[in-house]
């Protein structure tokens, strides 16, 4: 397809998207269809055979005495139990400090001398990517970085936040380490492989040199999408009347230097104390059973004081912070800039929550699986499918853990039974779990990408948004299946003591 083609209907994504209502109206007609759907599947009875459990699966009438009950008395919670709320508030009030006490900006006017411009894209990507060690924290420190990195060179700052986003999301799966992510999968693999062979083992690193060869190949789509469509198409950015007086390249002075050093030895002591913390076998962030899931739980608040308290020792020394009012009136600040996600992030809590009750995503997703597994194709076509069955399951569902648990049951014993690895299958289906990301407004970020972007745009539509990421889904789709086939073809172990076959 040639490149005019190519915008032209990303041009037509864009105007369809924006026709539609605000997200926070589509979120609300969203709940109320979840709401009429959920009372005509259970009217006709739908309901599937949960592949692991073996459990029937019924859909829920939301409308009933009890559902409605539900509606009204668990809305509250719904809000303050959303998983990205209090992440969100959280590490915002550290980063605010960091962002007006003027740390953020003279650091990236270092980082801008250092890295050679035609890496910044690739150096973004590549952070975003990395970024999944630390849970979902990347949502809330890269994305809004972004922006202010490319605003500061002249580029288009939604470019900048786009480029993040396709690292922090579509490149989720990948890294140069093992993350918590690994684990979650290869311990619902395991019982799925153990269905055809009762003694078989699925280690966390299963996947670790396919997802290390990953990073790299995301790292340079995203940099070529970002570089040659992305931002090209977005056209020249025209700063907001309040973002005119600002220019973020203009040279550091000695008093900004000084402070900065003084920032970096802070973080470094917070790195070190976050250690102590972590790392003796009876640290404060460890179990008792020894393992770091404290250490996981308090990461968010980890990254706030991380931000937090550089920012306040750059404010210091350079001038900025002058008392506590100071540091109160910023956090302040931040938290009213944060006014239309609170908002949008109330309504979105609220169909998540439905959607979940009724089951029909569950639904959605045996009921996909099922008709894969019904086509009869097998081999690298079957394999393609499941990345694609996955990609769109996953529009339909975020958590990719809850997925899998689905699909696991069926598709890990089919492939075995075909001669293919559980540790091939969980490859395929981590690659099409990623790609969607970030094309799916379902996704309990995706309001808070929306906020991000309205910082440079106040009228960017959920269209707009869509449109500029659907690039980086499609490239992402063809060159990482692409990459598994190769993968395949060319007989390469999928991680230490992982197989691609199994009984060969």
């Amino acid at each position: 397809m040639k490149k005019g083609a190519i915008l032209g209907v990303l041009d037509s994504v864009e105007r369809l998207g924006n026709r539609l209502p605000e997200p926070l109206t589509l979120f609300g007609l969203f709940s109320f269809l979840i709401l009429l759907a959920s009372w005509l599947a259970a009217a006709f009875g739908v309901s599937v055979v949960h592949p692991g459990t073996g459990e029937t699966v019924a859909a829920v009438n939301l409308l009933s005495k009890e559902g409605l009950r539900r509606l009204f008395s668990e809305a509250v919670t719904n809000f303050t139990a959303f998983p990205p709320l209090g992440t969100v508030l959280v590490a915002m009030l550290g980063i605010g400090v960091a962002e007006r006490s003027g740390l953020i900006g003279c650091a990236l006017k270092q980082l801008v001398a250092l890295v050679p411009r035609r890496l910044l894209t690739s150096t973004l990507v590549f952070a975003g990517v990395m970024s999944s060690m630390a849970a979902d924290a990347g949502f809330v420190v890269l994305l809004p970085l972004g922006g202010v990195l490319f605003l500061g060179l002249g580029r288009h700052p939604i470019a900048g936040l786009a480029a993040a986003f396709c690292g922090v999301s579509g490149g989720f799966s990948a890294n140069l380490f093992l993350t918590a992510l690994d684990p979650l999968l290869s311990g619902l693999t395991q019982p799925a492989a153990q269905m055809v062979q009762p003694d078989y083992q699925v280690l966390p690193t299963a996947n670790y040199y396919f997802m290390v060869v990953s990073l790299f190949l995301i790292v340079a789509v995203g940099s070529y999408v970002t570089d040659r469509i992305v931002e090209p198409r977005l056209g020249p950015y025209q700063p907001l009347q309040s973002q005119a007086a600002s220019n973020a390249l203009e040279p550091v002075t000695a008093q900004e230097r000084r402070a900065l050093w003084t920032a970096l030895f802070v973080v470094v002591l917070g790195v070190l104390a976050c250690a102590w913390l972590t790392l003796p076998q009876d640290a404060v962030l460890r179990s008792p059973q020894g393992d770091l899931k404290p250490f996981y739980q308090s990461l968010i608040t980890l990254m706030m004081l991380l931000f937090l308290l550089p920012g306040l020792a750059y404010g210091v020394i350079a001038g900025t912070i002058k008392s506590d009012r100071d540091v109160a009136t910023m956090t302040s600040e931040t938290m009213s800039t944060m006014g239309s996600y609170v908002v949008l992030a109330f309504m979105a809590a609220q169909f998540v929550a439905y959607f979940s009750w009724s089951n029909l995503g569950l639904i959605s997703a045996v009921t996909g699986a099922g008709m894969l597994k019904a086509t009869g194709i097998s081999g690298i076509p079957l394999l393609l499918g499941l990345v694609i069955v996955s990609g769109g399951i996953n529009l339909l569902i975020g958590s990719a853990s809850a997925k899998w648990a689905i699909m696991a049951p069926v598709f890990v014993p089919m492939f075995m039974l075909m001669g293919y690895s559980p540790e091939l299958v969980q490859a395929a289906y981590r690659v099409g779990d990623s790609v969607t990301n970030v094309i799916t407004p379902l996704l309990p970020y995706y309001p808070i990408v929306i906020a991000f972007a309205h910082k440079y745009n106040p009228k960017i539509g959920l269209g707009t948004l869509v449109s500029t990421m659907l690039p980086y889904s499609v490239g992402l789709g063809l060159a990482w299946s692409i990459l598994l086939v190769l993968w395949v073809t060319l007989g390469l172990p999928l991680g230490p003591g992982a197989p691609l076959y199994y009984g060969r």
